[in-house]
């Protein structure tokens, strides 16, 4: 057991890690959160097939490629909407009055208000889907790397993407809000309303999502930029590929009422935070995980 433990790859860290934080957490606050044993189970569980994964993955190659790319998408869905049950339980009072003060000074109006003039069902459509791509991104650069070999860069790139994830997932529990779209409805005059996929698409977002409170930091900015940084380092032709979706989506944000512009700013910074922490905390395990790699 303990050398299967040995294995554990900072991706692999990572996740463990935010699931028993959650577990904690949880714990903590048990009488205040609805379902708690539900949710105990569910991250205990998380903790269980990780490190069952450990040594299942070298037993053929789909358990690899479960413990690669199925496995680290289903955490971080399952993580993500779980963040409903306990995110206004532990801490009620949102912030969106601030964000939409701080978004007011800088700009001196409201920014998803000011867009209204630029509301073409066309163009919102282009814009939704450009949003939407945020949950293909990062699958689409493992993918790719997988097929082209890097595995050491694979594993990196996962580590990175994870680690984003979770301090996007920690800053909703620490700054519940839930963005332009709810909390300044009032304001809003035009319905943003598309011409073909629009509709189809916020309904499929409203049904997986729900009402998270995830407005900050934007955790699409943070994502689809720290994606976009990796392919840059590791896969250069997707880069080129990817960089105009992202652009977009980070336009899409705002466009959308999805985020406050201090939203956008704060998962520029998050892409930030998760490089320089990443750089500093992968770099010992470098070697490790070659060496991991080679083994299997």
């Amino acid at each position: 057991m303990f050398a299967q433990l040995s294995k554990l790859r900072p991706a692999d860290t990572i996740t463990a890690l935010f699931s028993f934080f959650l577990l904690i957490l949880t714990a903590f606050f048990y009488n205040k959160i609805p379902f708690a044993p539900y949710l105990i189970l569910i991250y205990a569980s998380l903790i269980f097939f990780q490190l069952i994964l450990i040594y299942l993955s070298r037993l053929n190659s789909f358990l690899t490629l479960t413990r690669d790319i199925i496995f680290p998408v289903i955490s971080v869905l399952i993580i993500f909407d779980s963040l409903g049950l306990v995110v206004h339980n532990i801490n009620p009072q949102d912030i969106d009055y601030l964000l939409i003060r701080l978004d007011y000074l800088i700009f001196g109006f409201y920014p998803t208000v000011a867009a209204e003039r630029f509301i073409n069902p066309i163009l919102t459509d282009v814009l939704q889907v450009a949003y939407s791509t945020y949950y293909f991104l990062p699958i689409i650069l493992g993918v790719v790397l997988k097929i082209k070999k890097q595995n050491e860069d694979f594993e990196k790139s996962l580590f990175f993407i994870l680690l984003c994830f979770y301090l996007s997932y920690a800053g909703y529990i620490l700054f519940p809000a839930l963005g332009p779209r709810y909390a300044m409805d009032h304001l809003h005059e035009t319905t943003l309303g598309g011409f073909l996929v629009s509709k189809p698409i916020q309904d499929i977002l409203n049904m997986l999502e729900g009402v998270k409170r995830d407005a900050f930091p934007s955790g699409h900015t943070g994502i689809a930029l720290t994606v976009l940084y990796l392919a840059y380092k590791y896969a250069r032709s997707i880069f080129w590929v990817m960089l105009t979706p992202v652009m977009l989506l980070i336009v899409a944000t705002v466009y959308c009422r999805y985020h406050y512009v201090v939203d956008v700013i704060g998962g520029v910074l998050l892409t930030v935070v998760t490089i320089a922490v990443g750089e500093v905390y992968y770099k010992p395990h470098s070697r490790h995980d070659r060496l991991t790699i080679q083994q299997d």
